[in-house]
């Protein structure tokens, strides 16, 4: 829940909103330094930008936007971005871990993706990101070679959530099971998927993803 803010904070963050719905790039990323500048939380901006790009989705789903009309929308989100993830504010952890992250072969969207890999470095993490459209064996060959602890794999395309088993059965093959454990999020997948595909957690989103890792890593 966004706290009490004062009627320009509010303002700006009202614009913001509205800025990254309608794909405005430098508006949007100029309105995210103003909100700084005024004292507006990072992680305050962020939320009000997620709620932005929820209404892009609904929007795109009630085909009062196209395909353009999203890029545009996400591109204004991911410059804003750039101006907040210095300042954005998550508990560090009080332990040493390394996280591969990156959008499942087929997925092309990395917004979600960038936002969860800044969120886990806020928290201390130490973040590999091997960007989008990666296969199950980049995964699992680039956690074993950084010796990283956690797979993380966002998922925004129905069609590719059955690759989550390559990973699976990779990493049983390499005998890594167990060792390197496995994160999924995004609106393709769920706590369903996890179940289906042998996945060791679901996470809701950047947020949820940090405090998902920690416990994984309590778990090793």
């Amino acid at each position: 829940m966004v706290p009490l803010l004062t009627a320009s904070k509010k303002s700006i963050l009202d614009e913001l909103f509205d800025a990254v719905v309608v794909g405005d790039v430098s508006k949007a990323r100029k309105l995210a330094e103003q909100a700084l500048n005024k004292g507006v939380s990072a992680n305050v901006a962020l939320e009000k930008m997620m709620d932005a790009m929820r209404t892009v989705d609904a929007k795109y789903m009630r085909r009062d936007f196209f395909t353009l009309d999203v890029a545009a929308a996400s591109t204004a989100m991911r410059e804003a971005f750039k101006v907040l993830e210095p300042y954005l504010e998550v508990k560090p952890v009080n332990m040493v871990g390394k996280v591969v992250i990156g959008s499942l072969k087929g997925n092309i969207q990395g917004l979600g993706k960038d936002i969860v890999a800044a969120a886990l470095r806020s928290a201390g993490f130490q973040v590999v990101d091997l960007g989008v459209n990666v296969s199950p064996e980049m995964f699992v060959s680039t956690a074993q070679n950084e010796k990283a602890q956690v797979i993380a794999v966002s998922v925004s395309v129905d069609e590719t959530v059955p690759f989550l088993k390559e990973i699976v059965n990779i990493l049983d093959k390499k005998e890594l099971r167990g060792r390197v454990k496995t994160v999924i999020g995004g609106r393709a997948v769920s706590e369903q998927t996890c179940k289906e595909y042998g996945i060791d957690a679901y996470a809701r989103d950047a947020w949820d993803c940090v405090k998902k890792v920690k416990g994984l890593l309590k778990g090793l």
